[in-house]
């Protein structure tokens, strides 16, 4: 089993449902070829994925690119693979917030 897909990001750290969801229903997607992109609250980015393995399990490694209510906003991350077929991770943005997330496959 790989990570790659849209996944529904069903819980966050720092945010409530309702905020994650603010605009639309969050996701997190890892497309082919080293991309992929994710929306949380008013985030959105645009990412330059790498796939690597954290403690045997599928993960990815990412840097993205994108806006933070209308504002520029860049970051990093990483997701993997658990035992019960979740994705789970962390989204940092530069110069501000980070926060744990876990999403289950749409």
């Amino acid at each position: 089993m790989n990570v790659d897909g849209r996944w529904r990001i069903v819980e966050m750290e720092l945010w409530d449902q309702d905020a994650i969801d603010l605009l639309d229903p969050a996701f997190i997607e890892i497309g082919p070829g080293n991309h992929g992109s994710f929306r949380f609250i008013a985030v959105e980015g645009w990412m330059d994925v790498r796939s690597v393995e954290r403690d045997g399990a599928p993960a990815i490694e990412f840097s993205w690119d994108g806006n933070d209510e209308c504002d520029h906003a860049n970051g990093r991350g990483w997701a993997a693979l658990s035992s019960d077929g979740s994705l789970m991770g962390r989204i940092y943005i530069h110069g501000g917030d980070d926060s744990s997330f876990r999403a289950v496959r749409s």
